[in-house]
């Protein structure tokens, strides 16, 4: 990749290590799904004007693709960060998306996992194990149930990964573009369910106490995560091949976890660290066992 290229990676890499962080801080304040609401409604309702839906993608699958990364991979995601699930195990477990990912490949499109694959999908299923097993007052404040729901937000982070599969296979499409009207559809039953949830009386108190921190936290998960960062992201998938840049989200969990310990006083313990190193070892035998596999040959 050229320098330009570089950069933009290295932005990206540092946007969605930090929305760990900027997660916790809207989440002090704001519940789960109103907060997840307003991140959609600004990611989307101020552009729709300005930018054209998508040709080559048909509107079921934008709003297949909207509903299950909204309102599942982030609707979940915020709810167990709330629930108790610290900035930056977050960080690392949302990252087994891409071993879910492979398995709804195997599953639905026939796709063959490697050996090395398998391999590393067994390392890192064992440090999700460490983690899981470590919540609890003594496990840096972690909850068992707030990891589940991470881990469920990681399975619909891989269901979006195969519907941007799909929308690849239609034509070419712009990602901005795509970004911006897939966010429109999460709104609406992201709002229902806060009104659910919270009760009406709260959301209203929430929306009327909203000030500076809040609205910092909802543009930069609005604006910088979702649009800067997806749109940049995947215009790296359309230039190089998935190969060179997929291995540069193995760096997000590492700013994720420095930047929790900084900004938040996040400290992990031991079995902790352990299971994060084993998640981040699997992860780098999924993404360079290939690599390792042919220079072997």
């Amino acid at each position: 990749m050229g320098r330009a290229d570089w950069a933009s990676a290295l932005v990206v890499i540092v946007i969605w290590g930090l929305n760990f962080v900027v997660m916790k801080w809207g989440l002090a304040t704001l519940s789960p799904l109103l907060l997840c609401a307003l991140r959609f409604v600004a990611a989307s309702v101020p552009l729709l004007l300005f930018v054209r839906p998508p040709r080559s993608v048909g509107w079921g699958l934008l709003a297949a693709y909207g509903l299950v990364q909204g309102v599942g991979q982030f609707g979940l995601l915020f709810t167990g960060m709330k629930l108790g699930m610290p900035a930056g195990m977050a960080s690392v477990v949302l990252q087994t998306q891409a071993f879910i990912t492979m398995l709804l490949a195997a599953l639905l499109m026939g796709e063959q996992p490697q050996r090395w694959q398998w391999l590393g999908l067994g390392i890192a299923i064992g440090g999700l194990g460490l983690i899981g097993a470590a919540h609890g007052d003594g496990a840096a404040g972690m909850t068992l149930l707030g990891f589940v729901f991470t881990v469920g937000a990681a399975a619909m982070w891989a269901a979006s990964n195969l519907l941007t599969r799909v929308a690849a296979r239609q034509g070419p499409y712009e990602p901005v573009s795509f970004i911006v009207w897939t966010s429109v559809f999460p709104v609406l039953p992201l709002a229902l369910l806060a009104l659910w949830v919270d009760g009406a009386e709260s959301v209203q108190r929430q929306l009327q106490g909203i000030g500076w921190r809040e609205l910092g936290a909802v543009a930069y998960l609005a604006v910088l995560s979702t649009l800067l960062g997806y749109g940049l992201w995947t215009r790296l998938l359309q230039r190089y091949a998935a190969s060179t840049v997929a291995p540069l989200s193995l760096l997000v969990p590492v700013i994720g976890l420095l930047s929790a310990m900084l900004l938040l006083g996040e400290r992990p313990t031991v079995v902790q660290w352990l299971g994060t190193a084993a998640v981040l070892l699997g992860m780098a035998i999924n993404q360079f066992g290939g690599l390792w596999a042919r220079r072997r040959r």
